[in-house]
């Protein structure tokens, strides 16, 4: 694409931006937002407190319980060798076991001993 052609397209895109943010500016929703956002702030700053501390007062709760978990607890699984009729259950990969046998017969078939 030349220079001239991307300054073009670039051109238009701003202009169709420019026709939504018009739009949107015009909206009772936005100008509602808006003037409750600056009456918030304006009380808020009013008493002297933080967002947080007004978070706080509202949702005495909130942030307590995901705090400290990040991911989701790993679930058992089964593997059952058809050849030995060995069974292993772990949450990971990382089994002594699983290991030689994926060594041994491949990932993809070890991934479909799964029970």
């Amino acid at each position: 694409m030349s220079k001239l052609a991307a300054f073009r397209e670039l051109a238009k895109q701003i202009a169709e931006l420019e026709a939504k943010k018009e739009k949107l500016a015009k909206s009772e929703e936005l100008t509602s937002e808006l003037e409750f956002t600056d009456k918030l702030k304006a009380l808020v700053a009013e008493y002297g407190y933080s967002p947080e501390q007004v978070i706080s007062l509202l949702n005495p709760n909130a942030g307590t319980s995901s705090e400290g978990k990040t991911r989701r607890e790993r679930t058992a699984k089964t593997y059952v060798n058809p050849h030995t009729g060995e069974s292993v259950i772990t949450k990971g990969g990382n089994n002594k076991t699983l290991k030689a046998w994926k060594a041994q017969y491949g990932e993809e078939a070890v991934k479909s001993w799964v029970q």
